[in-house]
């Protein structure tokens, strides 16, 4: 566990190991939760599909491609106890394969047109 106070930042990396250096690391999903073991119905959104959800995440810049940095504000969740956890998707490409989900950013769903 890592403590911190409500409204205080946050602030983390993750790291490929790997020897080789053409890979790139994306954060696609980091998802919040109040238990460990449900993160689908009680959830709040940090960052999905690559979308930025919540207003104080940052990326922070990294001289390596394969370390990802950033941060956001600490939160609770209200009626469920002190304790947040956090579930984070990342993807692992080829560098500068720009067609590659790291290179996509925010994917956002095109809506289906309702039939008549």
């Amino acid at each position: 566990p890592y403590y911190v106070n409500i409204n205080q930042d946050l602030f983390l990396e993750a790291y490929l190991h790997s020897s080789d250096s053409n890979l790139v690391l994306f954060v696609d999903t980091c998802v919040a939760s109040p238990t460990p073991h449900n993160f689908t119905t009680m959830t709040y959104d940090i960052i999905r599909n690559g979308c930025v959800r919540d207003s104080t995440y940052a990326t922070y810049y990294s001289p390596y491609n394969h370390v990802v940095r950033f941060k956001f504000n600490a939160f609770q969740f209200i009626h469920y106890g002190p304790s947040v956890y956090l579930q984070c998707e990342l993807v692992v490409c080829r560098a500068y394969d720009y067609s590659s989900r790291c290179y996509q950013g925010c994917i956002t769903r095109s809506k289906r047109e309702a039939s008549s």
